[in-house]
C-alpha cells in the first residue's frame, strides 16, 4: 500500500510499534492516517484523536509560552534569570567538562533568558554522556526519559539544580534537554500562574488545544495510549499504562517533555507559528517572536559539538532549525523536534507545512527510528526506504 499509510503499516505491522497515527498539513489540506493498537493487546484502534505522551515536542510549546512573557515585558531576552530563579543567581562552573563536579570556577557573566531558550545555560546532556556532572543530572533531577511522579516538586527543583555546577560558561556550548525544564519554573514564577495554568489559559484555550495537558483526566484516558520500549530480546516491555504516570497531576510540569497531547493539538500550534503568532484572528505571539524562535542561533561550532542530538542542525528556541540539506529530509527552514517517545513535529514556513508523528515506543537514542526518518521522506515528496530502489 503507498500514501502515508502504507509508510505506517511498513513500521507498525511487523510489530516494531503498536500503533501510530501522523498528519501532514499544507494550508487547508490535511492528510491524516492511524494504524495499528493503543496496546500491544488490540484494547482499541489508533485512532486521530488519540492521547500520546509527546515527550521533547513540549519544548516548542514552553519556548512559545517564554516568549509570550517576553512580549508582556513580564522578561526581557537579555535579562538575567536571577531576577526570578535566585538559585542561579552565584552558580559555579566546572574548570573542565570532564573534571571532579567539586573542581569549579565563578560563571563569566550572569545567565539570561536567552541563553535558556537557546540551550546555552550551562545546564544540560552534551554528546559524551560519561562526564562526571552528567550523573547528577540523571540522579538528582532526574533528567532522562519522562517520569512525572518521580521529581521533585518546582522549589525542591530548583534547590538542587543550584547544587550541581554548569558543565561550561553561559553562552559557550549548546546543551540539550534541562534548560526547558528550567523555562517552566521561570514561567511560572514570572507570571505568578503555576505552569499548567498560565499554558491553558494563554496557549491551550485560545488555540482549542484540548486535550493537551500535563495528565490525563479520568474521563479521556479510553482514548490514552500505552507506552513501551524494546526489550533485549526484542519484545515490548511496557513501561506505562493509560492509568499509571500520566493520570494525575505531577509534582513538577516538565517543560522538557512531560506533556500529553494530539496530533490535531499540535497542528493548531504549528498553523498558530506558520501565521506568525496569530490564530482564529488573535496574535498569541508577534511575527518577531515567531522569527526568533525558528531561526538558528548557534555558531558553527557549537552545532558540530552537538552532533549526537543536532546531526547538523541548528537550534532556534526550543527546537531544531534545519540550515543545511545534510539529509535528504532537511528542508532549510524547518523548525521542529522529536521526543523520546516516538514522537516528532516540525512546522516549515516556506512551504506552510506541518508535520506530526506520534507513536508509543521509546526511542533507543538521539538517532531518530526509521518510521520516523520514512514519514519525513513522504512529507517531503522523496521516496521512503522501502520504495528506494534496489541496486
Amino acid at each position: 500500500m503507498s500514501g502515508l499509510r502504507g509508510v505506517l503499516e511498513d513500521h507498525v505491522r511487523p510489530g516494531s510499534a503498536p500503533g501510530a497515527v501522523a498528519l501532514v498539513g499544507r494550508g487547508d489540506r490535511v492528510e491524516v492516517e492511524a494504524v495499528g493498537s493503543v496496546d500491544v493487546d488490540g484494547t482499541a484502534p489508533m485512532a486521530r484523536d488519540s492521547i500520546v505522551r509527546i515527550a521533547s515536542i513540549t519544548k516548542p510549546l514552553i519556548a512559545a509560552a517564554t516568549m509570550m512573557l517576553v512580549q508582556d515585558g513580564s522578561i526581557g531576552l537579555d535579562a538575567p534569570v536571577r531576577e526570578w530563579l535566585p538559585e542561579l543567581a552565584s552558580p559555579s562552573v566546572l574548570r573542565s567538562p570532564g573534571g571532579p563536579v567539586d573542581d569549579v570556577v565563578p560563571p563569566d557573566r550572569p545567565i539570561t533568558v536567552a541563553d535558556l531558550l537557546s540551550f546555552r545555560a550551562g545546564y544540560g546532556f552534551p554528546s559524551d554522556f560519561s562526564l562526571p556532572v552528567i550523573g547528577l543530572l540523571f540522579s538528582e533531577l532526574r533528567q532522562g526519559p519522562p517520569q512525572p511522579q518521580a521529581v521533585a516538586p518546582p522549589d525542591a527543583w530548583m534547590a538542587t539544580l543550584a547544587r550541581i555546577p554548569l558543565l561550561d560558561q553561559p553562552g559557550r556550548s549548546w546543551l540539550y534537554n534541562t534548560c526547558s525544564d528550567i523555562l517552566g519554573v521561570l514561567i511560572a514564577r514570572a507570571s505568578g500562574s503555576p505552569l499548567t495554568e498560565f499554558l491553558a489559559e494563554r496557549m491551550f484555550e485560545p488555540l482549542g488545544m484540548v486535550d493537551t495537558g500535563f495528565h490525563v483526566p479520568a474521563d479521556k484516558l479510553h482514548r490514552f495510549t500505552s507506552f513501551y520500549r524494546t526489550d533485549p530480546e526484542g519484545g515490548l516491555q511496557l513501561i506505562d499504562a493509560p492509568t499509571g504516570e500520566w493520570s494525575s497531576p505531577p509534582p513538577f510540569p516538565s517543560g522538557a517533555g512531560g506533556l500529553v497531547s494530539t496530533v490535531d493539538d499540535w497542528l493548531a500550534f504549528g498553523r498558530m507559528l506558520l501565521a506568525e503568532g496569530t490564530a482564529h484572528g488573535r496574535a498569541l505571539l508577534t511575527p518577531e517572536s515567531v522569527w526568533q524562535m525558528t531561526t538558528d542561533h548557534l555558531t558553527r561550532h557549537q552545532r558540530e559539538a552537538g552532533t549526537l542530538f543536532l546531526e547538523g542542525q541548528g537550534w532556534g528556541y526550543g527546537g531544531s532549525v534545519d540550515v543545511a540539506a545534510v539529509d535528504p529530509w532537511n528542508v532549510p527552514g524547518r523548525y521542529g523536534w522529536i521526543g523520546g517517545t516516538g514522537t516528532a513535529a516540525h512546522v516549515t514556513p516556506a512551504t506552510g507545512t506541518v508535520t506530526i508523528l506520534l507513536s508509543q515506543l521509546e526511542t533507543s537514542g538521539p538517532t531518530p527510528p526509521a518510521l520516523m526518518r520514512d514519514f519525513w521522506r513522504y512529507a517531503s515528496g522523496l521516496p521512503t526506504a522501502t520504495e528506494q530502489p534496489r541496486l
